[in-house]
């Protein structure tokens, strides 16, 4: 049987940050949902980077009534988000374009995975240039929670079972993203440099470029 390497990625903290400009996004939206005195800080879009989006309106929205109010406004931040990141990007970590380019001609196949909302995804990719969607693009599938309302680790095993890897990996930056890997059934890599810290002895990298020395020790 022929092998086919993948390397999934999480967004935040991983291979960007998005998070001034998204609470930038949704101060706008909660302001003309009549929160005046209401502001989303960098640092509260960071702290919840990685959660689905009903978990992280729960925590950052809890002035707001749980249900339909909550939710309205879930989704106009959702939505003009995308709209803004699609306009202004977000911080992209150095060496990602490059990194991904070289992994590619050595054979492995690069794949997002995130718990963010549908088209977050396309924003990333879209305003930064990097094809992707079939075999020859540099990123060649995605998924993400909004799509189907999955969980992380079940997003990932769709995406490794949907794209016939056999052998595969994921890297990301929390303690979430670790658990999900592992329920998954694949090996993980840390993104030292992201927003969290891991709770057990694994493959970790201080910088995008060390995966071109670390992707081989985990996966070949």
């Amino acid at each position: 049987m022929r092998k086919k390497k993948g390397i999934i990625f999480d967004m935040d903290g991983t291979v960007w940050d998005s998070a001034e400009n998204v609470a930038k996004s949704w101060t706008v939206k909660v302001q003309e949902a009549g929160y005046k005195d209401r502001i989303v800080t960098k640092e509260d879009i960071q702290g919840v980077m990685g959660k689905p989006m009903d978990v992280i309106a729960d925590i950052l929205f809890s002035y707001t009534k749980k249900g339909p109010e909550r939710d309205k406004l879930r989704h106009a931040c959702e939505t003009y988000e995308v709209e803004y990141l699609r306009e202004n990007g977000g911080m992209l970590y150095d060496g990602v374009i490059e990194t991904w380019t070289k992994l590619k001609k050595k054979g492995y196949h690069i794949y997002i995975v995130s718990n963010c909302q549908a088209g977050y995804i396309e924003a990333f990719l879209g305003y930064f240039g990097i094809s992707y969607g079939t075999k020859e693009d540099l990123v060649e599938d995605i998924e993400c929670y909004g799509n189907n309302l999955l969980q992380k680790d079940e997003n990932i095993r769709l995406l490794a079972d949907r794209n016939k890897l056999t052998d595969a990996c994921y890297v990301g930056d929390i303690q979430s993203d670790y658990e999900a890997t592992t329920k998954a059934g694949l090996p993980f890599i840390h993104a030292k440099y992201g927003f969290g810290t891991i709770d057990a002895e694994v493959p970790g990298i201080d910088s995008f470029e060390e995966l071109i020395k670390v992707v081989p020790k985990v996966i070949g």
